[in-house]
């Protein structure tokens, strides 16, 4: 009785262990997901700027800054200081948003940060499939209003800026990086960039898997300033002779 009570036990065990180790088998592994991370040798502060919406569809400018800002927190050799506090630096110069370069300036040099980072949305179109066109503009520090930056009048620096016809729009000239970019799902070669970028983002056993990407707008975005972001930073790398 006991014998046959033990190989009773053991078959048991066995078939649980070999239905482990199927489903085991069954469960796809984590990707990895594609790094981002600064030329450069020493570490550089970022500030972020509320997203400029120029889509006309009334997104929520402070949600899609902190998509930005969670994007740029992956960069290896970033550090990123976030919207709130470049909010205060605006409220301080009694600005709503960057006009002119000038602006940009005196905002790195209040928050001490290397550059200043501003985000426009042209294009936003939420459904499956999702579609997001936006630019981004980065404003290096140079060091011009380092002296100034102590008694600088912020009234007459609202009165000195020279925005364009369209009030929404940035300055098209001067020393800054740009990224632009349409990011249509209905395109092939944009969701084989999706697909890409969902490997080691999503959950493989997951109900949607790598699709939670079209179905969710906040995470479409998330790709969008990745792409975007991407661009800058290979913008940055030097030029090889």
């Amino acid at each position: 009785m006991n014998l046959m009570r033990s190989i009773t036990v053991f078959l048991i065990v066995l078939v649980g262990l070999i239905g482990l180790t199927g489903c085991a088998e069954k469960i796809p592994p984590y990707g990895s997901e594609r790094q981002l991370a600064l030329a450069t040798t020493h570490r550089q502060a970022w500030a972020v700027a509320p997203v400029l919406d120029l889509s006309g569809q009334q997104i929520d400018p402070i949600l899609q800054s902190d998509l930005v800002y969670q994007q740029l927190q992956t960069v290896h050799g970033l550090t990123v200081i976030p919207v709130d506090r470049v909010v205060e630096v605006f409220v301080g110069l009694k600005i709503e948003k960057i006009q002119t370069e000038e602006q940009a300036q005196l905002v790195c040099e209040l928050l001490g940060c290397d550059a200043l980072l501003v985000t426009s949305v042209t294009a936003y179109d939420p459904y499956n499939p999702p579609k997001i066109g936006g630019s981004m503009q980065l404003f290096a520090r140079n060091g011009t209003f380092a002296q100034q930056a102590s008694h600088v009048d912020a009234r007459e620096l609202a009165r000195r800026a020279s925005p364009p016809q369209d009030q929404d729009a940035l300055p098209q000239t001067g020393s800054f990086l740009q990224a632009v970019g349409m990011y249509d799902a209905a395109n092939g070669s944009v969701r084989d960039a999706l697909m890409e970028y969902a490997k080691g983002r999503n959950d493989p056993v997951g109900p949607l898997k790598s699709k939670e990407y079209l179905m969710s707008i906040d995470r479409y975005a998330g790709f969008a300033y990745h792409q975007l972001i991407e661009d800058l930073l290979s913008q940055m790398r030097p030029k090889q002779k």
